[in-house]
């Protein structure tokens, strides 16, 4: 036996109370989770800037940022990182303007303790005098051992603090990890930066 709708609302809501009541539940939900023009409504950007855990000024850091940007914006090494290791072919792509459009959100920036040199020895073999000028370097880095690091997924970049006070040397391994925080957000590979 067949039973034939009395109305256009039991052809769109169904037969029972209880289906309707459903139906309209998860219509309301997706009503609610859903923006103007059809985008999820996502938790808003964390706010412009940095979270400076360092000696040097705000000031300091975004000259370091514009300087990443500058950088940036006329050519894009994506592996120099590579060519230290494996003797690689150089990839250098065109500057990306798009990089003019990136800000640091909450970029969380720090010294970590340097590896003491005879803990270094121990891991490698190799010889440094203290201070050792590196920081251990968290998964997914491509080496044990680095100057300095990024993290993405929480934004983070960390380097040795015995780099703190080296002038030039520091604004220069500062605006290299900036470039990396920049070149991720643009969604570029970064296997060998």
């Amino acid at each position: 036996m067949q039973i034939t709708p009395s109305s256009a609302d039991d052809i769109v809501w169904g037969g029972s109370r209880t289906m309707q009541r459903q139906l309209r539940a998860m219509l309301l939900v997706m009503v609610l989770f859903t923006g103007c023009g059809g985008r999820t409504v996502s938790a808003p950007a964390p706010p412009i800037g940095f979270v400076n855990q360092t000696l040097h000024s705000d000031a300091q850091l975004w000259s370091l940022w514009k300087a990443a940007q500058q950088n940036l914006s006329q050519q894009v090494d994506l592996n120099p990182l590579q060519r230290t290791l494996d003797s690689a072919p150089t990839q250098i792509l065109p500057g990306d303007a798009r990089v003019w459009n990136i800000s640091p959100r909450q970029l969380s920036v720090s010294s970590q303790a340097d590896v003491s040199a005879s803990a270094f020895y121990a891991a490698t073999g190799a010889s440094r005098p203290d201070p050792t000028g590196l920081i251990s370097c968290p998964q997914p880095c491509n080496v044990s051992y680095a100057p300095a690091y990024s993290l993405y997924w929480q934004p983070i970049s960390r380097y040795a603090a015995s780099w703190e006070f080296q002038g030039r040397s520091f604004d220069v391994l500062l605006q290299y990890e900036f470039e990396n925080q920049i070149l991720h957000e643009l969604g570029y590979d970064m296997t060998w930066r």
